[in-house]
């Protein structure tokens, strides 16, 4: 099975700018996912997919291939992630052959692990090729959020307030670290989201971080401080 692996990593951060070259523990934050897919046999090639000259850079240092910059048309914020990820995956498979799936890797998920990539891998392959997203369980249940109308709270969803926290059903949240489909489906859908979807489920806290403002930057470094996680 030829697996490429994607990241996508658009200069310009407005709310932790500089992120994907952000240092964090040893080597720019976008390093991190480069590297978690060295080694992994189903991997042709990790394409990072970019439209900063300096990100580029950063990323061919670190390993990946980053064979063009992105499009003006893909770089700014109405651009979906879907026709970003379709302009690389048409562009690889024009130079380097069809992939049999496409594994999007967020920069801004770097304490996913080689073995919960490995999994989702595997679970892609035994459920005939359905699409894999990574989640993580919800920190606050539906069913204990509030929304506020007026100078009032009302129930997000309607249901049982009083209900202790071991007995409330599982909710997940998708976590931003794990997206794997077919071009076949990607094309179709212009998403990796469907109701066929398989869940990857980390139940690793730190996996579910996913880096979109300075204090989840803050609590990456902590995590990465504590588990003495550092590349090199």
């Amino acid at each position: 099975m030829r697996l490429l692996a994607l990241i996508t990593a658009r200069g310009g951060s407005k709310r932790v700018p500089g992120k994907n070259i952000r240092p964090l523990g040893g080597a720019p934050l976008l390093v991190w996912s480069v590297r978690a897919v060295n080694g992994v046999p189903e991997i042709c090639d990790t394409l990072v997919s970019t439209d900063s000259a300096e990100i580029a850079q950063v990323a061919r240092d670190g390993g990946a291939l980053v064979p063009w910059l992105r499009p003006p048309e893909l770089s700014t914020d109405f651009a979906s992630s879907a026709d970003v990820c379709l302009h690389a995956l048409n562009w690889y498979e024009s130079v380097a052959g069809a992939v049999d799936g496409l594994l999007l890797l967020q920069p801004t998920s770097p304490f996913r692990s080689r073995d919960t990539i490995i999994r989702g891998i595997e679970l892609f392959r035994s459920h005939e090729r359905r699409p894999v997203i990574g989640v993580s369980p919800a920190a606050s249940h539906p069913l204990w959020c509030f929304r506020v109308e007026g100078d009032e709270l009302r129930p997000f969803l309607d249901g049982e307030r009083h209900i202790r926290s071991q007995d409330l059903p599982a909710a997940f949240v998708l976590n931003g670290s794990f997206y794997l489909v077919t071009p076949q489906q990607l094309r179709a859908r212009g998403a990796f989201y469907h109701a066929d979807a398989v869940p990857l489920v980390s139940e690793d806290p730190a996996e579910g971080i996913d880096i979109d403002t300075e204090w989840d930057w803050l609590l990456a470094q902590a995590v990465a401080s504590a588990r003495g996680a550092v590349l090199r």
